[in-house]
């Protein structure tokens, strides 16, 4: 009767150890997420822990090695057993080729790995993205501000050296809002794709009025001279002034607003700003949320006569006692005399000024504050294309 009564009270308090290690497993995970992956729009981190009898079972997958080593340190502090199931990706499941470019005029970023997973942003022909992950037809990417999603699998896959040798190769840039590319030299020939502006093919040759140009999986194709530049020049004659950001928003005007949207097809907010600083050779972080916490700090009290053109401003909600945490929801570029341009139901123009006819009262009354990006390329979370290494 004692030996089965100190059994059973063996048991218990075994029990009450490994549920108080997994207790305390499960806080390191958290501890550890916050650390390293607090935004999982950049970060995968999906890590869990179990106890299966005196083995603590790991499972998962993260993209930050300091992550993955640390969780895997402490568990194997607090164990005995420790089986590690978590991989750090990218792993073995996307072999050598860990790149990729974008070989659709536009691509879809997923949430998940399926067409009914929520859109969360697109890619442009031409752009360059780190592979992650792969499943079935579908591939998990990082793209050059270092957003994740999935895309199905138009990625035309590479080594880091075949990239390099790729990003070598002479291009051109899209610069109208929309073009076709045609079989021959002829606008009355096949099309073989639509294109969007900043959508950029490699350079093959030229034929009349026409550069002939090659797509990322091997396609070749024509398009009207007129509707694209070298991309070289392009760059080296990019005016990166107020007058041009906001010269370049305008001609979006009228597109409609869609969610996820980065691209002349359709934009949400912040893939239109994203979009208008790109065309000037700047990568912005992707969301709303993401941008106001980069650039200088022009303004956060109302005072708009600190506001210069090409300023981009932020609403949504402000931190108080009783929500602490403030909500940034919705951006805009400003464009001089108290007006800005944004993507609500379409790229329109509203004004902070109550007594201009273009007053937009629930925005003004929801403002945050207002960034400078210019004179702030490559400081954090602004980037020229020339200075990333996906375009290197």
């Amino acid at each position: 009767m004692r030996k089965a009564t100190s059994l059973f009270l063996l048991w218990i308090f075994s029990t009450l150890y490994l549920m108080a290690q997994n207790r305390d497993m499960q806080h390191i995970i958290q501890t550890v997420k916050e650390k390293y992956a607090p935004d999982r729009r950049v970060e995968v981190f999906d890590v869990t822990a179990s106890q299966h009898s005196d083995t603590l079972v790991l499972k998962g997958e993260a993209t930050s090695k300091a992550a993955y080593q640390e969780i895997v340190s402490e568990a194997e502090k607090m164990a005995r057993l420790v089986k590690n199931g978590i991989r750090l990706l990218p792993d073995d499941v996307i072999g050598e080729k860990k790149w990729g470019v974008i070989y659709n005029s536009v691509e879809k970023l997923h949430l998940g790995n399926s067409y009914g997973s929520e859109t969360v942003s697109e890619a442009l022909l031409g752009m360059p993205v780190k592979l992650l992950d792969k499943k079935g037809g579908w591939r998990r990417v990082q793209t050059p501000e270092g957003y994740i999603g999935w895309v199905s699998d138009a990625i035309k896959t590479m080594t880091e050296a075949e990239l390099h040798e790729y990003n070598k190769k002479p291009k051109v840039v899209v610069t109208g809002l929309y073009a076709l590319s045609y079989e021959e030299a002829d606008v009355k020939s096949q099309t073989v794709s639509n294109l969007v502006i900043g959508d950029m093919l490699v350079l093959r040759g030229a034929k009349g009025r026409f550069y002939q140009v090659t797509y990322p999986d091997g396609r070749e194709a024509y398009i009207q001279k007129s509707e694209v530049e070298e991309l070289k020049k392009w760059l080296e004659d990019i005016e990166f002034t107020q007058e041009s950001i906001v010269k370049t928003a305008k001609q979006f005007m009228g597109i409609p607003y869609v969610w996820g949207g980065a691209s002349s097809k359709g934009l949400d907010c912040s893939g239109f700003t994203k979009l208008v600083y790109f065309l000037h050779g700047v990568i912005l972080q992707r969301d709303a949320s993401q941008q106001a916490l980069t650039g200088k700090l022009v303004d956060e009290t109302g005072d708009f006569s600190k506001l210069q053109p090409g300023d981009l401003l932020f609403f949504g909600t402000k931190a108080t006692k009783e929500n602490p945490k403030e909500r940034v929801v919705h951006v805009a570029i400003y464009i001089g005399n108290k007006r800005f341009i944004h993507a609500s139901d379409y790229i329109q123009i509203g004004s902070l000024d109550p007594v201009d006819p273009l007053f937009d009262k629930y925005n003004t009354h929801r403002y945050l504050r207002a960034k400078r990006i210019i004179g702030e390329v490559n400081t954090k979370g602004i980037e020229a294309i020339s200075e990333s290494v996906f375009y290197k």
